[in-house]
């Protein structure tokens, strides 16, 4: 055994050392050198600090820093006391383990839950362009044109055709003289003359004026329907008849 403090400062003293280079020299400061020559070793914040100062100021001034670091342990440190810093350093290092073993966990759950999501979007992306029918959106600032019916052409009436008549006449019981004329007396000449038994005409108007010399002997037919004239006159023939003219 010897005196921790007494030895570091007979040490100091005999090389003419100072406590303001010794603290630039060994990066200790000088208040805790000197609590190490007073043996105030309660001054220090723990007993690790003691051991790592004692060690690096003995080794500066030429002394052997595990011998001092020994008789520290054997005079101020107990048993339990010099083995329970390694036991917390142990358990330290397990929960820092323990703890990164969480976080790459936490890492490798977060980059898979990346992964599928990603997975999902690419999927949703590829169906939403070749499964899906792209509906256009009106952009903002646009009208949206309407449909435009066209006008319905009306078509244009044709006029009604003149309504005619179709006149039918034969000399059936005997010869029959008669004069035929469009629409009056003053009209165009349609025929003049005399039907002999047997022979017949065909007239096509709208209007006419006829004077009968002898209408008995006549097979008279007015679109299809026979008609019957009892005495010779002038008459004048419409698609509704056959009537005396005035």
């Amino acid at each position: 055994m010897f005196e921790i403090g007494n030895s570091l400062r007979e040490a100091r003293v005999r090389q003419q050392l100072e406590f303001g280079e010794l603290e630039q020299a060994t990066k200790i400061r000088a208040r805790y050198l000197r609590a190490l020559e007073e043996e105030s070793f309660d001054t220090l914040p723990a007993q690790t600090y003691v051991k790592g100062f004692l060690r690096t100021y003995a080794d500066y001034l030429g002394l052997d820093g595990q011998l001092y670091v020994d008789e520290y342990n054997s005079r101020f440190v107990s048993g339990e006391e010099e083995y329970r810093e390694p036991v917390v350093a142990r358990r330290t290092s397990h929960v820092r383990q323990q703890h990164r073993r969480f976080e790459n966990r936490g890492v490798l759950i977060a980059l898979a839950a990346i992964g599928a999501v990603f997975a999902l979007v690419i999927a949703a992306w590829k169906f939403s362009d070749t499964g899906t029918e792209k509906i256009p959106t009106p952009q903002v600032g646009t009208t949206t044109k309407q449909a435009v019916t066209p006008p319905v052409q009306q078509k244009k009436k044709t006029p009604a055709r003149p309504v005619t008549f179709r006149l039918y006449l034969r000399a059936s019981h005997g010869n029959s003289w008669m004069d035929v004329r469009n629409w009056s007396a003053n009209g165009r000449d349609r025929y003049t003359g005399t039907l002999e038994l047997g022979q017949a005409q065909r007239f096509v108007a709208r209007r006419l004026w006829i004077n009968f010399g002898n209408p008995g002997n006549l097979s008279i037919a007015l679109n299809g329907r026979p008609v019957s004239l009892a005495r010779g006159g002038t008459y004048l023939v419409t698609p509704h008849g056959i009537s005396p003219a005035a």
